[in-house]
């Protein structure tokens, strides 16, 4: 490793590591088990015709996240892509995405046959920067999809104002947002619709699964038509309205995100005291940032706990070498995304698989600074299962960072 002590001290090089406990997920008991052995042993696992279990959670999601509708769907892809279609755009059509998040939300607007545009994130949340999205909307531009990154929230209100400015959908990807609020409100429950995963490392899990809330009756009838295999609920079995596909969840995923969704609230309760804690234990650590999650977000989920890393207070050592370093003291961390959406290959090489997307798209000529700064050199991430331990694990985190900083400072004084 390039500036990099081997001291003894250091776990990575075989001192003891500063935690001393690993963080489970998901956590489960009896009661998940039951639930999930009741439905097979009933042999009634299918949707909708098999049983009330898919209906009564949508039901019990809805009433947690404040919204009229709640769609289940089969992952947090095919969330975003109902939600999309059922916004009515069209092939050709601009959507402004972020380009720190998973591929999902710029991906699904390609399979939709519309250009995602990629608008910077701002460098002190990580999260779209309402600054920069009116420089970026044009008479093709139709949707915004802000993500909830980390479960932090979006400036909601200037999104929603610019978007009513330019008579815009916006669609929340919340798919780390379980549980977090802006201003009081559920994330996902704000904009025209709201986007959420269940697969295995969310918050809130039955291993795959996907959500889409709304207030909008119009919204509510087009998705859950489209993800019913375009069926109406008029219409007989055989009777095919819309261009949809089979993209129900089964009785056994209903049933454990049901018994799941008790746990969230105290789960979030927990994590967003911790993040808290945790951001003022790091303020003190010079080079060291912790993410500002400002006034507006009443209850952060920390799906990822993320701080910005300053590697001239660490003697210059890489990003990529620190978080070893911090894995290793026991820390359940990663370094993030290696570089931004625009920059995987399906978006240099053009591999559509489209007919919509005008030649004159090449995001080989995007560039997004602060996207860029975040995963090269500065972000750093911390599990969500690790949210969930103790104010004393929270202090062996920093320690574990306290701990590094001393060592590769003393090894080159």
């Amino acid at each position: 490793m390039n500036n990099v002590t081997t001291d003894p001290q250091l776990a990575l090089h075989g001192g003891e590591p500063t935690v001393k406990r690993s963080f489970s997920w998901p956590i489960f008991d009896e009661q998940d088990v039951q639930a999930v052995a009741d439905v097979v042993r009933s042999g009634q696992w299918g949707n909708p015709d098999c049983g009330d279990a898919v209906a009564t959670f949508e039901r019990q999601f809805a009433d947690y996240c404040g919204s009229k509708y709640a769609i289940s769907c089969v992952n947090g892809s095919v969330s975003l892509r109902l939600a999309l279609i059922a916004c009515g755009v069209r092939p050709g059509d601009e959507v402004i995405v972020p380009p720190y998040t998973f591929i999902a939300t710029a991906s699904v607007v390609l399979e939709v046959n519309c250009v995602p545009v990629f608008v910077d994130i701002d460098p002190d949340t990580y999260n779209l920067d309402p600054s920069k999205i009116e420089a970026a909307i044009t008479e093709r531009t139709r949707a915004i999809i802000p993500v909830h990154f980390a479960g932090l929230a979006c400036d909601m209100d200037a999104i929603l104002s610019i978007a009513q400015t330019h008579n815009l959908r916006v669609i929340e990807d919340a798919a780390h947002a379980h549980g977090a609020e802006y201003k009081g409100r559920k994330l996902g429950s704000i904009g025209d619709a709201g986007s959420f995963s269940f697969q295995s490392s969310k918050n809130l899990t039955s291993g795959e699964g996907g959500i889409v809330i709304t207030n909008d009756d119009d919204l509510y009838q087009r998705m859950n038509s489209l993800r019913n295999v375009g069926r109406l609920p008029h219409g007989q079995w055989y009777d095919h309205f819309n261009p949809g596909c089979n993209y129900r969840i089964t009785q056994l995923q209903a049933v454990l995100l049901s018994e799941q969704l008790k746990r969230l609230d105290e789960q979030t309760q927990i994590r967003n005291g911790n993040g808290l804690y945790l951001d003022s234990l790091l303020a003190d650590i010079e080079g060291i940032t912790p993410l500002n999650r400002g006034d507006v977000a009443t209850r952060h989920c920390y799906h990822l706990y993320i701080f910005k890393y300053d590697k001239t207070k660490f003697r210059n050592i890489p990003k990529k070498e620190f978080v070893a370093m911090l894995s290793a003291e026991g820390v359940p961390c990663s370094a993030g995304y290696p570089h931004p959406l625009y920059k995987q290959p399906v978006f240099q090489q053009k591999n559509w698989m489209c007919y919509a997307i005008p030649d004159y798209v090449d995001y080989a000529q995007v560039n997004c600074p602060e996207a860029e700064r975040a995963c090269a050199d500065d972000a750093v991430w911390i599990f969500q299962q690790a949210m969930l331990g103790t104010r004393t694990d929270m202090e062996s985190f920093a320690e574990a960072i306290r701990k590094i900083q001393r060592t590769v400072v003393e090894s080159g004084s």
